[in-house]
């Protein structure tokens, strides 16, 4: 599944971001702007660049998206559902009581869904043991992991980053969302992260930074990264709640979903933009 039209991506990409609107205003609770604002990043991932397969989730040859700061399922529920993982309808379900789309995500309850994830920071840890794997075993699918600037706050993340660096994991690809907020406020306020390029380049990592929302340059991003013979970090600039005005930008949607007056607000202006 690779949809090759920029202009077709971008379709989908605004479908997702209504997804996520209905989803948590049905809700009543989740994780607004994190999830909007890598929209872009899913719709690249999931239908242009991953080697993946809907019909055959377990595939042994697939490349694995780990979501480490995953209260942005959502977007991630999104995505796989409009791959074809599952029916659009369970999104519906999402932190329903028994549902498989908790407001974390949980590898056991839902097809393609690759870790169970919570705590902030170990989801790279998860990528690089399933790198390292992939190296011992001498199989050539990637892992693709998905973290925030605000969980670079956490020491783990930093140990991990040490040992992809030892092992040259050069399947291994982290992108981190630097939207720039967290849920108590701007990431210069809370924990000042300075250059996350310095930093991954003195962790042995070949580093990248495009604009989260450029459909075109996120897949020449993406396919530069693969050929990489290094771990690779690409640095996206994202917009936090991208496509709905009164959320972007604004870190106090960083935790909250919308009640229905702010969604059909919402709705109507991502209904405009397609």
């Amino acid at each position: 599944m690779k949809i090759k039209s920029v202009q077709k991506l971008k379709e989908i990409a605004n479908l997702i971001r209504q997804d996520i609107i209905q989803m948590l205003t049905k809700a009543g609770s989740g994780h607004s702007a994190g999830s909007l604002g890598m929209a872009d990043i899913f719709t690249v991932l999931y239908f242009n660049i991953l080697n993946h397969a809907p019909e055959q989730p377990n595939n042994p040859a697939r490349d694995r998206l780990v979501l480490s700061n995953g209260h942005i399922c959502p977007v991630l529920y999104s995505a796989l559902a409009r791959a074809g993982y599952f029916p659009l309808v369970k999104l519906k379900s999402l932190r329903k009581l028994n549902s498989p789309l908790q407001g974390h995500p949980h590898n056991i309850e839902l097809a393609g869904v690759e870790t169970s994830s919570g705590p902030l920071g170990q989801g790279i840890s998860q990528a690089v043991g399933m790198a390292l794997a992939a190296k011992m075993d001498k199989r050539n699918y990637q892992i693709f992991c998905i973290t925030s600037d605000g969980e670079h706050n956490e020491g783990q993340l930093w140990e991990a980053l040490m040992l992809a660096n030892k092992y040259k994991l050069n399947n291994l690809i982290v992108v981190v969302d630097r939207n720039n907020i967290q849920i108590d406020g701007y990431t210069k306020d809370i924990m000042p992260l300075k250059s996350l390029r310095n930093k991954y380049q003195s962790f042995g990592f070949t580093v990248l930074e495009v604009n989260g929302h450029n459909l075109r340059s996120l897949i020449n991003t993406f396919n530069k990264a693969k050929g990489i013979n290094t771990p690779v970090a690409i640095i996206a600039n994202t917009v936090p709640g991208k496509g709905v005005k009164f959320m972007e930008n604004d870190f106090t949607w960083h935790g909250k979903a919308p009640d229905k007056k702010q969604a059909k607000q919402a709705l109507e202006e991502l209904k405009n933009a397609s």
